[in-house]
């Protein structure tokens, strides 16, 4: 009788832990499915929030480019409301270079050598006899114009009603914030920029220049020959921030098996106007250039799994130049976009800094006018 009660006790108990284990697998279960389902609501919700503000980013973005060809156009009319002297300075020359947008062209000079330009000066203003001995020079400075800077309507206000910003985020300082005197920002009171070149050659009113940070079509006001003895300066000291490259420069890059093949088939149709004598050479220069994390600060900042996608838009409204153009991709990762020589090459990054170049093709966003690019030849005359 014992036995037979140990058995019928050993029983229930044995019915009950089978039963408690089936109650907690199925209440696991539903908080399971319940968690699942609030973290796909909270992904929806944080993928419409990071869309949303994209659409508004790009929509302030084009409004102030519409402005600032409006204010650009009509800047004497303007500038009479205020009372300061101003100066009749007008650009004497005007860049074309191999960098299409502002997204992508180098913070400083000289970082990606294989960058190339040609400075056309406007006759009427520089005789050929200006250039003359400038050739005897390895490197020159360039005084320019911010052009495509997003304050410039700010320079016709009264500088009370500017509202300029005493500082600016710094990509070295990890989007911290630094006098914009202490720094090489664009936006400035007077949006002029201070760069060097090397000099390659001189051919009438045109100058050849590589190792340029200059977007295409940007105004320049003066240049000057760069002098080693007084220009260099020994025991110059800077911020410890200034030599941290590490935070910009990216672990490695690499190129997809399709890339090779997209980049050939892009050569077919510029290689008459490119500004590069082969695809090889053409490809040194991506990698040159991508050796440089080029992403704005939110970017580099943003979560690698969100599904974000931002529209491309026409080719007037020129996206590619603003600092969030990318897209996203079904798998999750952000794909981003660098534009060179009138194509566009597509690119991942992953946390670790490595770059992996996905493909090429032509951008739609970028003409090829022969009054625009008169230097192809020039370069071609150069390279052989």
């Amino acid at each position: 009788m014992s036995s037979t009660r140990y058995s019928i006790l050993a029983l229930a108990l044995a019915t009950l832990f089978s039963a408690s284990s089936a109650i907690s697998f199925y209440i696991w279960k539903k908080n399971l499915i319940e968690w699942d389902s609030k973290m796909k609501e909270l992904q929806k919700s944080l993928n419409s929030a990071l869309e949303k503000c994209a659409a508004e980013r790009q929509g302030r973005i084009r409004a102030q480019q519409a402005l600032r060809k409006a204010v650009v156009a009509q800047p004497q009319a303007k500038s009479e409301n205020l009372d300061i002297p101003s100066y009749p300075m007008a650009p004497i020359g005007i860049v074309q270079s191999c960098f299409s947008t502002r997204n992508g062209t180098p913070r400083q000079p000289l970082l990606v050598p294989l960058a190339r330009a040609c400075l056309v000066f406007d006759s009427t203003r520089v005789p050929p006899a200006s250039l003359e001995g400038l050739e005897e020079y390895s490197h020159c400075w360039i005084i320019y114009v911010f052009h495509l800077n997003t304050d410039l309507e700010k320079l016709w206000k009264h500088p009370s009603k500017s509202k300029f910003k005493a500082k600016v985020r710094v990509p070295r300082l990890k989007g911290g914030r630094m006098g914009v005197f202490a720094t090489r920002s664009p936006h400035r009171p007077c949006p002029i920029g201070l760069t060097v070149a090397k000099v390659e050659a001189v051919q009438g009113n045109m100058l050849l220049l590589s190792g340029v940070d200059l977007v295409d079509g940007t105004p320049v006001l003066d240049i000057k020959p760069y002098l080693p003895y007084c220009d260099s300066i020994e025991g110059a000291v800077v911020p410890n921030w200034v030599m941290l490259d590490s935070m910009l420069s990216v672990a490695s890059v690499g190129f997809s098996n399709d890339f090779s093949s997209s980049l050939l088939d892009c050569w077919k149709s510029v290689e008459k106007k490119s500004l590069y004598s082969s695809p090889d050479e053409l490809k040194s220069l991506v990698k040159q250039a991508l050796s440089w994390d080029i992403r704005s600060v939110s970017q580099r900042n943003r979560p690698y799994n969100n599904l974000l996608k931002i529209g491309s838009g026409d080719a007037s409204d020129n996206v590619s130049d603003l600092d969030d153009s990318q897209d996203g991709e079904a798998s999750g990762e952000l794909i981003y976009h660098l534009i060179l020589d009138g194509m566009d090459f597509s690119y991942k990054i992953d946390g670790n800094g490595n770059v992996m170049v996905k493909e090429v093709h032509i951008s739609s966003a970028i003409s090829f006018g022969n009054e625009k690019r008169c230097n192809f030849l020039m370069w071609k005359d150069k390279l052989k």
